[in-house]
């Protein structure tokens, strides 16, 4: 742990600059620490130092005793011999490259608190290290932390996306249907929905857009809960259209035993979930086309409210009738489609065609879809970060799940300030 310290002091030059000297006595100036490498070799690609009269270029490397670059066997590694300076805690030794020449080393000082802010973090079990420090950072800080781990987020979706589309031959409707599918799940069902999308092409889908038993016999049948259920007539019909649908298209049905509906509230079972799917797809045509040429947050927000079949109107799953209720997607859960499924993709797509614009676009919609609710919201408000749009709560979410619960405080900025108060409450 000592030796991620040394590389976080570094990087962000927190050591005690005046009269910085060599192992050997001579003057040393840092003019660039270089760029962290996350790979194999260097920890620091193109420092810039001068030691005594003549400026080096090269790469830095980093540890907490000068005998540990033996220990990682560097001396015989080609990938170390442009290495201009080793930088260390504790210099027990001197330290040579192939052939023999000796590497310059720093005794890195720097102040102790960083030690003691960085262990206590580490040594106390909450919800995230910081929570007693994190009022001590100003908020205009944290605003602007939360703004990079928005677009940080994005990147990371984006990066999803376009694994998605290779898989897919860069179709994007093809890509857009089945991260759609996957968040009509709403986390519980996901896998399955993902599961059931990317075995049902929106291609075949596309052949039967018009007819919605049609649609919902594929669908249902596809994803294996016409063969689970109590029999009625309307089941019966979806399986009588879905058997010649399946031999039509050689299609393979998933094992209905993935939807799960324990703990689930009848308006989030799957089977209503698929209805409302269908819905979707039988009142669109090429619907991320659609999303492209008009993403205003009303029109969006129209574009998913679908009502299912009638028959969802008094039922709840396959043969048992309830209250009659129409169970179209309701705001909230609009709502989450367009945050974990339009936007990334319209930034995606802003990405792909280099347009700023639509990019903006993407992240203005953010700015006004209202603040998610769920546990860790809930959590940053009790330690006084509240969050009035899905731009804050994105951020957030991203921040607790990247670095709070990955115990990245150095790589935080947050972590940053809290690592560099003058003492240790």
């Amino acid at each position: 742990m000592k030796e991620s310290i040394l590389h976080y002091v570094w990087q962000n030059k927190l050591f005690i600059v005046p009269d910085l000297q060599t192992t050997d006595g001579e003057k040393l100036e840092i003019i660039d620490v270089g760029r962290n490498n996350a790979d194999a070799g260097p920890d620091f690609f193109n420092a810039k130092i001068r030691i005594g009269d003549t400026l080096w270029a090269g790469n830095v490397e980093i540890h907490a005793h000068s005998s540990d670059w033996y220990k990682h066997n560097h001396q015989s590694d080609k990938a170390y011999d442009s290495v201009i300076l080793h930088v260390v805690l504790h210099a027990d030794g001197d330290v040579y490259r192939r052939n023999g020449d000796l590497i310059p080393q720093l005794e890195l000082i720097y102040p102790r608190q960083i030690d003691t802010n960085y262990e206590r973090l580490f040594s106390q079990q909450k919800w995230i290290p910081c929570s007693d420090k994190i009022d001590l950072v100003p908020s205009i800080f944290i605003q602007n932390w939360k703004n990079a781990l928005l677009t940080e987020r994005l990147e990371q979706k984006k990066n999803s996306i376009e694994k998605l589309l290779a898989e897919n031959n860069q179709h994007w409707e093809q890509a857009f249907y089945i991260t759609l599918a996957r968040n009509f799940g709403f986390g519980t069902n996901s896998q399955a929905f993902d599961t059931l999308a990317k075995s049902l092409p929106i291609s075949v889908l596309g052949k039967h857009k018009d007819n919605i038993v049609q649609l919902e016999a594929l669908l249902f049948g596809q994803s294996g809960l016409l063969n689970q259920e109590k029999q009625d007539d309307y089941s019966i019909k979806l399986k009588k259209e879905y058997d010649f649908l399946r031999a039509k298209y050689k299609l393979n049905p998933q094992d209905g035993s993935q939807w799960k509906l324990l703990r689930l509230r009848p308006g989030n079972f799957p089977h209503i979930r698929i209805a409302q799917f269908a819905a979707l797809i039988h009142s669109s045509t090429k619907l991320f086309s659609k999303i492209v040429e008009d993403p205003k947050i009303e029109s969006l927000q129209k574009l998913f409210e679908n009502e299912p079949s009638a028959y969802w109107n008094s039922s709840y799953l396959f043969g048992n009738k309830s209250t009659i209720h129409v169970k179209k997607l309701g705001i909230q859960s609009i709502n989450g489609i367009l945050i974990n499924t339009v936007v990334p993709f319209l930034f995606c797509y802003a990405n792909y065609k280099n347009n700023d614009e639509l990019k903006d676009k993407a992240i203005q919609l953010l700015e006004v879809i209202p603040a998610e609710r769920n546990s860790i919201i809930r959590g940053w408000q009790e330690l006084g970060l509240n969050s009035e749009t899905a731009f804050d709560t994105q951020a957030l979410i991203h921040l607790k799940k990247q670095y709070c619960d990955e115990k990245k405080c150095l790589r935080c900025r947050i972590g940053h300030k809290v690592l560099t108060l003058p003492r240790a409450e």
